[in-house]
């Protein structure tokens, strides 16, 4: 349920990848939870997933904070919250200047990428957030494994740009740069029961 959670939506092989499971054991348990009620089969855009319910959310809420109570790791996960959403403002300018190139007479012209410089300013911020990403991720897999994975996934996307794949800064179907610092603020935000 967390998965779906932080993810918005998701197939179970999706979910399985994320955090290392058996496809069939994720698909039997989002059976048991659909008939809970906890989530439902969604389709957008020709997509086609898993989605929480509210009743499902607010379960998944619940079972947060009993982990934080349990664990005892809230003031660390507050704290790596404090230290990221800085970062998360840096995040934010890089995505829109990789997205929009200011031109004359339009501040808000699409970024064409034929300035490699521009580029590669947005990709050096990219790699120092990748590293900044790291500390927090050791700083969380301390005391809430589940955790695991962001540092390594948001460096893999840098590691497609860097082979000329430019769709992993920014694109919303693949586990792109954007797409996992997204989920690990979504994670954050849920873990902590904060909104945006």
């Amino acid at each position: 349920m967390h998965a779906l959670r932080v993810a918005g939506m998701a197939d179970e092989a999706k979910v399985a990848r994320r955090y290392a499971l058996d496809t069939a054991v994720v698909e039997n348990l989002l059976l048991d939870h659909e008939a809970a009620g906890l989530v439902t089969r969604v389709g957008f855009a020709g997509l086609n997933g898993w989605a929480l319910t509210e009743r499902g959310r607010a379960e998944g809420e619940r079972l947060a904070a009993a982990e934080l109570d349990a664990t005892g790791a809230r003031p660390v996960v507050a704290a790596v919250h404090d230290d990221f959403m800085p970062l998360d403002s840096r995040l934010l300018g890089a995505m829109s200047r990789w997205q929009v190139r200011p031109a004359a007479g339009d501040p808000m012209a699409a970024n064409d990428h034929t300035d490699w410089a521009w580029d590669e300013q947005v990709l050096r911020t990219l790699a120092n957030l990748s590293i900044a990403l790291r500390g927090l991720e050791e700083r969380l897999v301390t005391v809430l494994q589940r955790f695991g994975g962001y540092g390594e996934r948001f460096a893999d996307a840098l590691a497609h740009v860097d082979r000329g794949r430019r769709r992993y800064v920014d694109e919303p179907g693949l586990d792109s740069a954007h797409t996992v610092w997204f989920q690990l603020h979504e994670d954050l935000l849920a873990t902590l029961d904060l909104s945006r």
